[in-house]
């Protein structure tokens, strides 16, 4: 974990957080500013600044990430489906530089893309 890292912080317990899940690779907590009625965030215990710097070395725990977001979605009450985002880098709109996938669902969720 990095020192000054404001979701290492959230992991370690040192930022209280609502949290939704944990154990000892990864750390689900609600968004404190929710685009939907179900909007939580998935992150690695171990800092990793983006999906920019993941490699072959983090594919367990990537896929591990992946098949856990729809098991705490359901937990959620996000049985119709739900909406993954990874922004990565600051050209991918990303803000806090430690992944996270953002989980969201319920409510009327917008396309992601305007289409002609």
């Amino acid at each position: 974990m990095s020192e000054h890292c404001l979701f290492c912080k959230i992991a370690r317990g040192e930022i209280p957080s609502r949290k939704v899940y944990e154990d000892d690779e990864v750390f689900a907590f609600h968004d404190i500013n929710p685009v939907a009625p179900v909007h939580f965030m998935l992150i690695p215990k171990r800092h990793l600044v983006s999906l920019l710097e993941a490699d072959e070395s983090h594919a367990a725990l990537l896929g591990r990430m992946l098949t856990l977001a729809p098991k705490l979605a359901r937990e959620q009450g996000l049985e119709n489906g739900f909406r993954t985002v990874i922004n990565s880098g600051r050209g991918g709109g990303q803000e806090v530089f430690h992944l996270h996938i953002h989980i969201i669902g319920g409510g009327n969720i917008p396309p992601m893309v305007k289409r002609s």
